[in-house]
């Protein structure tokens, strides 16, 4: 039988976001006999709909103080004490403070996940933050990311020794999606079997830059008249992207839906699956969309090219509105060409993608990590 672990899991925010989604599915999956705790250190838990086979970490409020860093890592260390966990999960850049309070000395194991970068940084690493990365995370366990052009950064601008860093991709449960969309659910936003329906499903935040999308579908929209930008997600940008579609697009063309915590419900309505991001790695709604079947239009950012199929992979170009623009005017212009990228998509992901693969992975970078 497994080694039961207590291990803690620290994330910048626990919102509905790709990194906590990814998570929750391994939780939801694992069958290892470990005791999850999670800390938010912005105290935001809106991801834990999604799970129950973890607890909130207990950490005095205020223990760890925002704005000063020694503080904030003494803070840390305090709390490691308190927490008292057998290995240390720490995830992108928001948790470094964590990294850096369990090095000096090494309280327990730590192993690092990091799934990419915020806006500030889509062009290049900040300078600052590339040393502090260098210094810490060379120095884990084990650093796991979910995309070859992130792997190559960790060797070559963290140093993170090879035998320490492991490329893990992200992997979906595609049976959920092997199914229908919710018929009542699909109807309630004014769609139907006959509309053409262009999808996106993301948090509503810069780097997400669905602006780019709004813009790209206004530039279409006459010629494809019947056709809807339907937008699954929730975010700071709302109120600004609503404005926008409003200003450039045909009024009720573009929905917004807000968040659908079970995206199977409605991704099998999209007709196209469109991703508009400035900084991506390995996008798991990309996945989800490819498990339903469907063609993906998108920025060339991260892995995202060579996660679709060859034959999709035209489609995947540029980070220009009209580059986007172009790619969707054709695969609703060639109804049938989407349906086979789709197929072809299906078929891909069941092989190279399973959650099966990636849960009993995950199991075993944590016991080797403390093991090491």
């Amino acid at each position: 039988m497994a080694k039961s672990l207590r291990i803690l899991h620290v994330f910048p925010s626990f919102e509905l976001g790709g990194s906590q989604r990814r998570m929750t599915t391994y939780l939801n999956a694992s069958e290892a006999p470990h005791n999850h705790l999670v800390y938010a250190m912005d105290d935001c838990y809106d991801a834990a709909e999604l799970s129950h086979h973890f607890r909130a970490a207990r950490i005095p409020p205020g223990l760890i103080p925002k704005g000063n860093l020694l503080n904030a890592i003494l803070g840390c260390r305090r709390a490691l004490q308190q927490t008292n966990p057998d290995l240390l999960v720490t995830y992108n850049w928001g948790s470094i403070e964590w990294a850096m309070a369990n090095r000096w000395p090494k309280r327990c194991p730590i192993v690092h996940i990091q799934d990419g970068f915020g806006e500030d940084e889509r062009d290049g690493e900040n300078p600052k933050r590339q040393f502090m990365r260098k210094m810490t995370y060379s120095r884990c366990n084990r650093v796991i990311v979910p995309s070859n052009k992130l792997a190559a950064l960790a060797r070559e601008s963290w140093k993170v020794p090879e035998k320490r860093l492991s490329y893990v991709p992200n992997g979906i449960d595609t049976s959920l999606f092997d199914r229908a969309a919710d018929t009542a659910l699909t109807t309630s936003f004014g769609l139907s079997h006959s509309t053409p329906v262009i999808g996106t499903v993301a948090r509503l935040t810069p780097e997400k830059n669905i602006g780019r999308l709004i813009e790209a579908f206004s530039k279409i929209e006459n010629k494809h008249s019947n056709a809807r930008l339907v937008i699954v997600g929730d975010g700071v940008g709302m109120a600004a992207l609503k404005m926008l579609a409003e200003r450039i697009c045909v009024k009720g063309r573009v929905i917004f839906t807000g968040t659908i915590n079970e995206p199977q419900t409605i991704v099998p309505a999209f007709d196209i699956f469109a991703l508009s991001s400035d900084t991506e790695q390995m996008p798991i709604s990309v996945l989800e969309a490819m498990a339903a079947g469907k063609a993906i239009a998108s920025t060339d950012v991260g892995d995202t090219k060579h996660m679709v199929s060859e034959t999709n992979q035209r489609f995947i170009k540029g980070r220009e509105a009209d580059e986007l623009a172009d790619s969707l005017d054709v695969l609703l212009s060639d109804p049938s060409l989407a349906k086979s990228l789709g197929e072809a998509n299906k078929s891909l992901v069941r092989k190279r993608f399973s959650l099966d693969t990636m849960v009993k992975t995950y199991d075993r970078l944590f016991m080797e990590a403390v093991s090491s």
